[in-house]
């Protein structure tokens, strides 16, 4: 169905830098800095907390703490009458907060919901699962991160060997893939231009506290890696006989995001612009064949346009995300995108990859991008562990 009654208020919304893993954010819990960063960009839109009704908190991590989720985080930002559900959903957290806050909006539910996702994917925990029975009494432990990176249970394969199956049956080629992380990474420069203009209409600075009484300030993206044809060149594929090498996937990073969604009085009483009026048309998800993961950027796509009774061709800006240059390849040929008209000012596969924020992160440069260009209709699409994948479709105007 197509969602008529849940807005976004220009402005309220906001990301931190990503910063790369083992990082400055990678000895933060994830939970404590989303809260912090909240209460401050709160503040900064003059959003009291008392104006939020709900929370919906996206990780995929686990947290100390993170049993208490969303009541602890509210308390902390300065909302502790409020409380909501904690939702994890891979790489799709951020598409499922967003369309789940909206409908609840959409419903009546409530009128102003704050979506927050956050996650450090360093130092996670080291979970132990006991088992009387197993050989010696011994339980299963499990790297939530890098376990889950390495086999999919269902597949029996590892995220980025998806991504070569894709490559290998759509004929992706090595060149095909390095082309397109150079034209992301330009397009990734543009949002630095004229002292990162485009990143500062969102970007929350970050103080990290150093030494007993100091701090430092994080105010960019960390990790970004410098990128020419003649490095990705150089690189040896990460599998053996395959196409993809560590210059054309992105990496594991920290960071969090925000947005409130509300009615549109709501909206426009806190909105920094009363005259951008922003609406979640709608959401789409997808699944496809196993071992395919990189496919489902296009059926979740097809999903989310279909609902909001438009075509691609009616986007006035497209983002993704993109854990690997293969998405962007197949998602551009298989429904006859210029790759120049999406992701421009950047992309996951280059700012890096904190699992829940990625997508709220790019759903908010989406808004931005399209209110530069003067309103329209945008999509996010990515894909997510399971060979599944989540869209969102907004329109400003």
């Amino acid at each position: 169905m197509s969602m008529e009654k849940a807005y976004i208020p220009y402005g309220a919304y906001w990301s931190s830098p990503f910063c790369r893993w083992q990082g400055s954010l990678s000895q933060l819990n994830s939970l404590e800095l989303a809260a912090r960063v909240a209460k401050r960009a709160l503040a900064d839109r003059q959003i009291a907390p008392g104006a939020l009704d709900s929370l919906v908190l996206g990780f995929t991590v686990p947290q100390l703490h993170g049993f208490y989720g969303p009541p602890w985080v509210a308390a902390m930002l300065g909302a502790p009458e409020i409380s909501g559900a904690a939702m994890a959903q891979a790489c799709a957290t951020s598409a499922r907060v967003i369309s789940s806050a909206a409908l609840e909006v959409e419903i009546g539910q409530r009128a102003c919901v704050l979506a927050l996702c956050c996650d450090r994917t360093s130092n996670g925990p080291h979970l132990y699962f006991p088992d009387p029975s197993g050989t010696g009494g011994m339980g299963v432990a499990e790297n939530p991160v890098w376990d889950n990176f390495n086999r999919d249970p269902h597949a029996g394969q590892p995220m980025i060997q998806t991504a070569e199956n894709v490559a290998r049956e759509a004929g992706i080629g090595r060149a095909d893939q390095e082309e397109m992380t150079l034209l992301r990474c330009r397009q990734y420069q543009d949002a630095l231009a004229n002292d990162r203009a485009f990143q500062r209409r969102y970007m929350v600075a970050v103080e990290i506290p150093k030494g007993k009484k100091g701090s430092v300030t994080i105010d960019a993206d960390e990790g970004v890696f410098p990128t020419t044809a003649d490095g990705l060149a150089k690189l040896k594929p990460v599998l053996d006989g395959g196409t993809l090498t560590y210059g054309t996937q992105t990496f594991p990073a920290d960071g969090n995001a925000g947005m409130v969604l509300c009615t549109r009085d709501n909206a426009e009483r806190l909105s920094r612009d009363p005259k951008i009026t922003i609406r979640l048309a709608s959401y789409g998800e997808g699944r496809v064949k196993k071992a395919f993961m990189p496919m489902a950027v296009v059926p979740a796509a097809r999903q989310a346009l279909d609902r909001a009774g438009i075509g691609i061709g009616d986007c006035r800006a497209i983002k993704t995300h993109n854990p690997f240059a293969v998405n962007d390849v197949y998602f551009c040929r298989t429904l006859g995108v210029d790759p120049e008209r999406v992701n421009r000012y950047g992309s996951p596969l280059v700012s890096g990859h904190p699992q829940g924020p990625t997508g709220l992160r790019a759903t908010i440069e989406l808004i931005e991008e399209l209110v530069l260009a003067g309103g329209g209709y945008g999509l996010f699409t990515g894909c997510a562990a399971g060979d599944t994948g989540m869209a969102l479709v907004v329109k400003v105007e």
